[in-house]
């Protein structure tokens, strides 16, 4: 509870109930009452009413977010050298009077909204870059009043800090900084180096006025038209550039795919030809090694040769008519010299002639 606020209360309510008996004690001699008792009453508060008025005015309370200023009559440049902390204080009555500032946190805002920032309409920060082109900055300062620095920041601006040193502060360090870069570089690569140098330049200079610096924040960067619509129509060609650089690397990658098609249907052929060659070679083997074993048989016995030649007869001749003196259907082969010497065939039977009543 602030203590020195009651007390004014209360020596308010005093001055009032003194007014009051002092009008009551005149309507009463008016009508020829006697008026000692009450004009000793009125005189008793009056005097309590002026010392605790006089109380009341040597009674200050600052609140934790501030600092009290004392401007004294009594010192010799006008104001103590100390401000007053947080808590209830006190100050010589009528010789002495309190300025409170606030050491909590402050925003101030440069915006190009007409809403946003503390003065109405475009507020933004016009700023040119090193390859003359021309930005708007929109931005926010959160700073604070230094505690141990409220004396000065009183002498030196009073109440007049915020408009007339950090608006001003910041507007001429953000033109300065950004004068130091091209523009792509303010908007890309470089914007949080344009943001530190800014913070720390502001920072320097607010400390030297008894201000301590808690934030600075680039919200916005705004082109001129012209140069808004030279960056669209780049951002377009460079857009259209990837899109080609795309459509080149896709037929890229089409023409390796077919080109591994093809690479696969060639190793098929010549899978499928060696397999083939394979096939072939395994089959002459197994011919070769067939006709081996039926010569090692016909060696062995030489009456097979006779047989595999009947059987390769057509097999639809079931009866034939063969003239009476010829005795065998076909000739047959005779055994050469390398199977052991000539075959001696067996004399057949007589045939007889042939009846009538044979047919095929």
């Amino acid at each position: 509870m602030n203590i020195a606020s009651v007390l004014q209360g209360f020596v308010a309510l005093l001055w009032v109930a003194v007014v009051g008996m002092i009008i009551l004690a005149v309507v009463r001699a008016s009508r020829g009452h006697k008026v000692r008792q009450l004009s000793a009453t009125i005189l008793a508060v009056a005097v309590a009413a002026v010392i605790l008025t006089s109380v009341s005015a040597g009674l200050v309370f600052i609140k934790p977010e501030e600092r009290g200023v004392v401007l004294s009559a009594l010192q010799p440049n006008g104001i103590r050298p100390a401000a007053l902390q947080p808590g209830l204080r006190w100050i010589i009555p009528y010789f002495e009077s309190v300025e409170r500032y606030l050491i909590s946190q402050q925003t101030y805002t440069m915006s190009i909204a007409p809403l946003e920032g503390q003065i109405q309409g475009d507020d933004s920060v016009t700023a040119r870059t090193s390859d003359g082109q021309e930005i708007f900055i929109d931005a926010s300062v959160i700073y604070a009043v230094d505690p141990d620095e409220v004396v000065k920041v009183h002498i030196a601006w009073q109440d007049r800090y915020t408009m007339e040193l950090v608006r001003p502060l910041a507007r001429g360090v953000i033109r300065d900084a950004v004068s130091q870069f091209g523009v792509e570089e303010v908007v890309t690569t470089k914007r949080f180096e344009l943001q530190k140098q800014i913070y720390e330049s502001m920072a320097a200079k607010m400390e030297a006025n008894g201000l301590i610096l808690t934030d600075f924040v680039l919200r916005n960067i705004t082109f001129s038209p012209e140069y808004a619509a030279s960056v669209e129509q780049k951002q377009i060609a460079e857009q259209q550039a990837q899109q080609a650089a795309f459509v080149v690397e896709q037929r890229r990658q089409e023409a390796e795919q077919a080109r591994q098609v093809a690479q696969g249907q060639a190793d098929a052929v010549v899978i499928r030809a060696q397999g083939s060659a394979e096939a072939r070679l395994i089959e002459a083997e197994a011919e070769a090694r067939a006709l081996q074993l039926l010569a090692e048989a016909v060696r062995e016995n030489q009456e097979l040769l006779i047989y595999q030649y009947i059987t390769k007869i057509a097999p639809g001749i079931q009866v034939m008519l063969l003239p009476s003196d010829n005795q065998f259907l076909f000739p047959l082969p005779t055994i050469e010299p390398g199977f052991g010497g000539t075959l001696p065939l067996p004399t057949p039977e007589p045939t007889p002639s042939p009846t009538p009543e044979a047919t095929p």
